[in-house]
């Protein structure tokens, strides 16, 4: 059994994680973890009456725990995510990681701490497997199309912009895409904001609606022809299968991956 702590298991992404660890018979739910938690044991709160598992509320609790736990799931808040990351890599439990708002250079002493403790980890932007697809195929249509803008849809209360999604798909892409501006060399915004942002040239937009989940759509254009590539998670259960997988295999790794993809 795999045992599995959840932290931000009060948000929607994490309540979605709770519920398939405590389906999973090979997860163990040894705990919840939320600094804003108001109860001390996931029984108190109605839907999960029927669950003898502390809520952790502060680092120190779990590391006077952290023999108990195998994998830390974090959905939590783009301002907490770095220091949970850390927290966990330092007491040796492996992060499986779906917040946004690490930056490279975060990213890059995370990987260092990691290496140097031999602790498997994994940062996934997106852990649906249509999402994982999209990139892959995008960065192979850059290859040949290398004029490219991205659209991002999620919903309106979402945090960040662009998402991380978004941006690990402009990452990818640029490997095979030489930096270029893209439209007119002397285009003018009228409206502050109207290209988008930019990523290397290639522009990034951000959507935020009620009635959206997550979605995104890759849109290249080359001399008499277009081609567009999109994704669209309708439910976060989408995103449960890409979980399960990250939290079954990352105990085999002693480094902090980037990407669902190094998984698959």
């Amino acid at each position: 059994m795999i045992k599995v702590l959840v932290a931000g298991f009060d948000g929607s992404m994490g309540n979605k994680t709770t519920n398939m660890v405590i389906e999973n018979d090979k997860f163990e739910l040894a705990g919840v973890f939320s600094p804003f938690a108001g109860k001390d044991n996931l029984r108190e709160y109605t839907e999960f009456q029927d669950q003898n598992v502390p809520v952790y509320k502060t680092y120190e609790e779990v590391a006077a725990q952290k023999n108990d736990f195998d994998v830390w799931v974090d959905f939590t808040v783009p301002s907490a995510v770095y220091q949970n990351v850390k927290f966990a890599i330092e007491n040796k439990i492996s992060p499986v990681v779906g917040t946004t708002g690490l930056t490279d250079e975060q990213l890059v002493e995370l990987k260092a701490l990691a290496k140097e403790n031999e602790v498997g980890g994994l940062i996934a932007p997106n852990f649906g497997i249509s999402a994982v697809l999209l990139m892959q195929f995008a960065k192979k249509a850059a290859e040949f199309m290398p004029d490219v803008e991205i659209i991002e849809l999620h919903h309106d209360n979402k945090l960040d912009a662009p998402s991380g999604t978004a941006v690990q798909t402009a990452k990818m892409i640029s490997e095979v895409r030489t930096a270029h501006h893209q439209g007119n060399p002397n285009e003018k915004e009228t409206m502050l904001g109207a290209r988008g942002a930019d990523f290397e040239g290639m522009k990034i937009h951000s959507v935020r609606l009620p009635g959206y989940v997550a979605h995104e759509q890759v849109i290249f254009g080359s001399l008499g022809e277009s081609l567009t590539i999109r994704q669209d998670s309708f439910d976060r259960s989408s995103f449960m299968t890409g979980v399960a997988l990250a939290v079954e295999k990352i105990g085999n790794y002693n480094e902090l991956l980037v990407g669902l993809e190094n998984l698959l």
